[in-house]
């Protein structure tokens, strides 16, 4: 077992960590324990968790916060102490005053954030904060009690300002594109909802890093709880199993220090996006194509759908004609490269990863992962097949979702229910979905490319099945 050797004591809660879930443990977390090998100063981690039950935070706390992160590449395992973390709280047992207490320390210098595309209340299409989510109308009606990150992180920033203490970076850590122009978006909308001076002396003071990380890390299941008792010689309910791959890349922007993340492997740089782009398309927007056709093919996880040779050459083929073709040609991106060390990736088959899991939250990620490298593609005059298979995919997995009855894990889910119910024939269902604004803009109204390629592929795919439909749609075009 791997385990760093530094002085534990000492450490304070210099990061406050919003979203305490099995991503964060094992990718900031393993970062930030082991710069704290090589630094003078060592960074501490105070983990808070907002919605969700307690289990984790109470046995976390009942074990000093450390952790188990076992990483397993295809033919090898790594297993690992994580000592990096100083404290947690669950918010609805312990208040949401402790949570506020917490950010409003002084020595507090980083807020970072893994709380999904959902967790920052904003309208998919606009990027802006969305006013309407019930979240936020509840905080910016009583902005002392907040029930949003958001509005946690504008109170502690309000309370900063109060005392005249030095702000904090807010650092998301969330595979969304721009995340920290979104985050900054959504705690200055928020904050002019309530106080003028206060989002002035925000905009002014704190500053919103840009962020790209990368690393498998799927939710934990009782199947790999054993993984861990096993490689680890004991049972750790706060461990996690993830690939042996990571990385991140970070806008070096911070107002008050960062740990030095970089001798853990980190990369900093000055424009983070084109990196994010890389990632959000050709990883993130796999995953998505994998989630929807392989569940309509019956598979369960990502590795079983890359032992399909259909759907492993149409991920392929989604990578490198269309994907990376959407990007920005001054990545200088070797794209064959870096999609055979993601197919690789994917194949592990010790890592399990749910195509349940991915598929969640679709709305949310549609925007990114899809639509706009689909209009990117035909701005570039490049056709835009795969990704047409993609959104078909959605649709057929929520039209299915929805005739077998059951709920979607979507913020739309109601909507979803709403919209397919109201018709019979499965395209009028199908384009009823496609008007979603928030999702797909106005394309399905006067982008008839759009249309007439969405049709085709769900139509296709509805007549042949997922993996025929891909065969002729796809694959004929690279024999």
């Amino acid at each position: 077992m791997e385990k760093t050797t530094y002085d534990r004591q000492a450490l304070k809660a210099d990061i406050v960590h919003i979203g305490l879930g099995a991503f964060h443990r094992g990718h900031q977390a393993v970062y930030t324990d082991l710069c704290n090998e090589s630094m003078e100063q060592r960074w501490g981690i105070f983990g808070i968790n907002m919605f969700g039950s307690a289990e984790l935070v109470d046995e976390l706390n009942a074990r000093e916060c450390l952790f188990s992160v076992v990483e397993k590449s295809a033919t090898s395992t790594t297993c690992r102490q994580v000592r990096s973390m100083a404290g947690a709280l669950h918010t609805p047992a312990s208040g949401i005053q402790a949570a506020i207490d917490k950010l409003a320390e002084p020595q507090v210098k980083i807020v970072s954030l893994t709380i999904t595309e959902k967790g920052y209340c904003t309208d998919p299409q606009s990027r802006r904060l969305d006013l309407g989510n019930p979240l936020i109308h509840h905080d910016v009606t009583s902005p002392r009690t907040p029930q949003s990150a958001i509005g946690l992180l504008v109170e502690a920033l309000r309370i900063r300002r109060e005392r005249k203490l030095s702000p904090f970076s807010v650092l998301s850590c969330d595979n969304i594109p721009e995340n920290g122009l979104l985050t900054r978006h959504a705690v200055l909308d928020f904050a002019r909802q309530i106080d003028s001076d206060l989002a002035e002396w925000i905009e002014s003071n704190v500053t919103f890093p840009g962020t790209m990380v990368d690393r498998i890390v799927p939710a934990m299941t009782a199947e790999q709880f054993a993984v861990i008792e096993e490689e680890m010689g004991y049972a750790d309910p706060c461990g996690v199993v993830c690939e042996d791959f990571r990385q991140w890349v970070i806008e070096d922007n911070f107002v008050a220090g960062r740990p030095e993340w970089d001798k853990a492997g980190a990369m900093f740089v000055s424009d983070v996006l084109p990196y994010e782009e890389m990632k959000l398309r050709m990883l993130n927007g796999s995953h998505s194509f994998l989630a929807y056709n392989g569940s309509l093919a019956g598979y369960e996880f990502i590795y079983q759908c890359m032992a399909d040779p259909v759907l492993n050459a149409a991920v392929f083929h989604l990578m490198v004609e269309e994907q990376a073709k959407s990007l920005n040609p001054a990545l200088n991106l070797d794209v064959e490269q870096y999609a055979r060390l993601l197919v690789a990736r994917f194949s592990n088959p010790h890592i399990k990863h749910r195509t349940s899991q991915i598929a969640m939250d679709g709305s949310q990620k549609l925007p990114q992962r899809a639509i706009d490298p689909w209009r990117t593609l035909q701005a570039r005059k490049v056709k835009g097949t795969a990704l047409a298979v993609l959104i078909a995919g959605w649709l057929h997995y929520i039209i299915g979702a929805v005739s077998r009855g059951q709920a979607i894990a979507d913020p739309l889910n109601a909507e979803f229910h709403a919209r397919v119910s109201q018709f019979d024939s499965s395209w009028k269902q199908a384009h009823a979905l496609l008007q979603i604004e928030s999702i797909f803009g106005t394309l399905a109204c006067d982008n008839t490319s759009f249309l007439h390629e969405i049709r085709l592929a769900f139509l296709t795919i509805e007549s042949e099945g997922v993996r025929d439909a891909i065969k002729n749609l796809l694959l004929q075009e690279n024999p």
